[in-house]
């Protein structure tokens, strides 16, 4: 016979994993499937950091979603005794007319937040680690930072069975259906019965609810760790993390203590399914980053110390998928994060659970409706 749940959750990955614990805190009889093992490296959740920042470049919309996420992540640092979340400070780099300084500003202006904005040269004095043109401009925010991401899914697993959640790894799910407002889940080990189903499967979101017909792509990213002659230079009490906008692309990096950590945001090509990733890094993956390094960054970067390869799960708008399934109300999806998502793992889980519990959120969530890509199909 099956077994029986409130709530079944596809996936235990960054927002899965927040959703667990959300449900399981309001006393939900909760079960996580996740296929592979607990806080992997195969999807999107890894890495070691993920930026956090409130003046949101991708649309100022995305700002009372920030400012929940903080107070989840705070609440989450309180709950199981452990930093989080590390306050740095972020600093971002461009033209002064690129769409990551404008974005910036339009965002800081419509909320009234606390930012300073320095010219090339005050960039420089301050952190003398930047060579930048004269043309760009900086803005800092100072109350922003970093998460480290596999703590923050593991925190988050944590409370979910403290409070009497079920996760069950390397289990993978052949197939789930509805009827009679029962979701049945079948996987390799068995069948599970629940009332309602979330479903938070990353980049295999797209053959999960495959029936949505999502523009769902996946892009292959890189992260690199790089050693560095002076490392307290690039300590987190001396260097923010940045994001840096230029003609030849996006870069995001992050202090630490052993040198530097860097990646391209973007900047590869759009695949149709995870099973395309390939897995394996060398030191082509380097080489733009490097580049960007050479022309950007004062210090000259060492030895490459390890790579690692990562997913974004990419909607053509660039914007999230969090909605109720357009065919069946108990069940709900989110998908389609980015590779901007992991800092509202917090507040995503939250959101997912009122879907789930009463069919709504009092959070700032229309812009991410499944339907807006499909808006003339008739489910």
């Amino acid at each position: 016979m099956p077994h029986n749940y409130d709530v079944i959750v596809l996936g235990c990955g960054g927002m899965g994993s927040a959703a667990l614990a959300e449900l399981a805190r309001r006393g939900l009889r909760v079960l996580g499937l996740e296929q592979f093992p607990l806080v992997h490296a195969q999807g999107s959740s890894h890495g070691e950091t993920r930026i956090i920042r409130l003046a949101y470049y991708e649309h100022p919309d995305y700002v009372p979603l920030l400012r929940r996420a903080f107070e989840r992540w705070h609440h989450l640092e309180k709950e199981i005794g452990e930093t989080l979340l590390t306050n740095c400070g972020v600093l971002s780099l461009g033209p002064s007319n690129c769409e990551l300084i404008e974005g910036v500003l339009a965002a800081a202006q419509q909320h009234k937040l606390a930012i300073e904005h320095t010219s090339a040269r005050e960039t420089m004095q301050r952190w003398p680690q930047w060579r930048i043109p004269e043309d760009y401009v900086g803005i800092f925010e100072k109350v922003a930072g970093y998460l480290r991401v596999e703590r923050c899914v593991a925190a988050h697993l944590e409370v979910a069975r403290r409070h009497g959640a079920e996760i069950q790894a390397e289990e993978r799910v052949h197939s789930w259906h509805t009827g009679n407002n029962v979701i049945e889940v079948t996987t390799a080990r068995g069948r599970y019965q629940a009332a309602k189903l979330i479903i938070t499967g990353g980049a295999w979101n797209g053959a999960i609810f495959s029936e949505l017909n999502l523009p769902l792509t996946v892009m292959r990213q890189t992260g690199c760790w790089f050693d560095v002659p002076d490392r307290t230079e690039f300590a987190p009490e001396n260097f923010p993390c940045f994001i840096h906008s230029s003609s030849a692309g996006e870069f995001y990096g992050f202090p630490w203590r052993d040198g530097l950590k860097l990646a391209q945001h973007y900047g590869a090509p759009e695949l149709s399914s995870p099973a395309d990733v390939d897995r394996e890094t060398n030191e082509r993956d380097e080489l733009p980053i490097r580049q960007f390094a050479a022309r950007a960054i004062s210090a000259p970067l060492g030895s490459c110390l390890r790579r690692s390869v990562c997913m974004y799960t990419i909607t053509p708008d660039r914007h999230f998928v969090i909605d109720r399934h357009p065919q069946f109300e108990n069940v709900v999806i989110a998908g389609g994060f980015s590779g901007h998502g992991f800092k509202f793992a917090s507040v995503v889980g939250e959101i997912l659970a009122d879907l789930t519990m009463w069919g709504k959120s009092s959070l700032p969530i229309e812009k991410f409706r499944a339907t807006r890509f499909n808006p003339t199909t008739d489910f």
